[in-house]
């Protein structure tokens, strides 16, 4: 594997994940005070950060996004910035391979982070920061998030307090910001200190939860983990329903391919720009969709938005898996499920993609079963209510001013064995 380029890692920095896109002799601070002073975070490599590169893990030329509003605002709030993660190439992928010999998991080198904010994830899971930012298209925060351990946050689309503007896009339709850490508390810190809206700890006492767990879609770990999660929440005083949506892939995939090729679309000019086979592949099959194509995708996404309304009317949240099995081997593109062998890409993005390309707030926290996690998806707008039902789970999920390293009751962290 092709390292990163050493001239963008101290020479005393080990990095043996191969998270690390690029660290400064010294973290980025603004301002010494603030409610996040004391707090440090790591950037994916997609925000723009002034004296910083900006390669969004690829060996081909990229836009400049200009200055990231999210990564200066958390500068004045007191926050220092770290260094720049690694991704899937582009954030096109959800395994963490890239153009620099790709993410390695943070416990066991032979298996995947997740991606695509695979680095944004090992940096949170190993405590080399408080929290990282990272992207979640279809799952890029969600996924890395439940296969690493941690908590993830994907927000309400175009939430005020989590803006894109200044991050290199893949699609402006299903495109968001959002923190991954090891403890729910710092990522609701970051929240308020934002502008958020105030979160706290909500009972699940006469909540009614929705289970969206598709026969098949997982191994039987995966549906074992769903199904305690909900069975705790009954315990709590909810009411656990089972639930239905259809696969949406059908609509996101046109949608986020053809977006992503107009992004790159210079580099797509050349023969061989530089990307891994597999992104520019997709790429140039987006740039070959017709506009009907597209725009019959877009009229799915609006009747899947219509689906996904009318469910999260009659529930407060839904309960979902994360990931359709525990975080799978590096190279291995096929995953045995419940259903039987399906293509992991597909097996990972069915999971997710409904709720980044609906734009809904999503959670992700880890179960009791090692490196699997599920996600809890609220309604449109209510982030600061899903915040406190993650809250009211594990009451130290919420973490005092100045300590971030409360962990989430979840899973040990030995090797994982194939």
């Amino acid at each position: 594997m092709t390292p990163p380029d050493p001239s963008t890692l101290p020479a005393t920095f080990s990095d043996p994940q191969r998270a690390w896109a690029y660290r400064p002799a010294q973290p980025l601070r603004t301002h010494p005070d603030g409610p996040l002073a004391g707090l440090t975070f790591s950037v994916k490599d997609l925000y723009g950060v002034p004296g910083w590169p900006l390669t969004g893990s690829t060996r081909a030329p990229v836009p400049d996004p200009g200055e990231s509003v999210l990564v200066r605002g958390l500068l004045e709030l007191g926050a220092a910035a770290v260094g720049k993660t690694h991704l899937h190439e582009v954030a096109l992928g959800i395994t963490g391979a890239n153009g620099y010999g790709g993410t390695a998991h943070p416990h066991d080198p032979a298996r995947v982070p997740g991606g695509s904010s695979s680095g944004a994830a090992v940096s949170a899971a190993l405590g080399q920061v408080d929290f990282a930012l990272g992207t979640d298209t279809g799952g890029s925060i969600r996924v890395p998030a439940a296969w690493c351990g941690v908590a993830g946050y994907k927000p309400t689309k175009d939430h005020p307090a989590w803006s894109t503007e200044g991050v290199l896009p893949l699609s402006w339709t299903c495109d968001h910001a959002g923190p991954l850490a090891r403890d729910l508390g710092t990522i609701v810190r970051v929240h308020e200190a934002l502008g958020g809206g105030a979160v706290t700890a909500q009972d699940w006492q006469g909540g009614r939860v929705g289970l969206w767990l598709p026969e098949g879609w997982t191994d039987a770990t995966v549906r074992d983990a769903v199904l305690a999660y909900a069975d705790d929440l009954r315990a709590r005083g909810a009411a656990v329903t089972p639930v239905a949506l259809p696969e949406m892939l059908d609509a996101y995939s046109p949608i986020v391919l053809s977006e992503a090729a107009r992004v790159h679309a210079e580099a797509l000019k050349q023969t061989d720009p530089g990307f891994l086979p597999f992104t520019l592949m997709s790429l140039r099959s987006g740039a070959e969709l017709t506009k009907a194509q597209v725009q019959a995708a877009h009229t799915r996404r609006a009747e899947y938005r219509r689906l996904l309304d009318d469910l999260l009317a009659e529930y407060d949240v839904l309960l979902a898996p994360a990931v359709p099995t525990p975080p799978p081997l590096i190279g291995q593109d096929e995953v045995t499920l419940l259903e039987g062998p399906q293509m992991l890409r597909r097996a990972v993005l069915r999971l997710t993609a409904p709720f980044s390309l609906l734009g809904v707030p999503t959670l992700a926290l880890p179960t009791l079963a090692r490196y699997v996690g599920i996600q809890l998806v609220g309604r449109r707008g209510a982030d600061e209510r899903l915040l406190g039902l993650g809250l009211g789970l594990h009451p130290l999920n919420r973490a005092a001013p100045g300590r971030s390293r409360l962990r989430l009751p979840g899973p040990a962290r030995p090797t994982l064995r194939s």
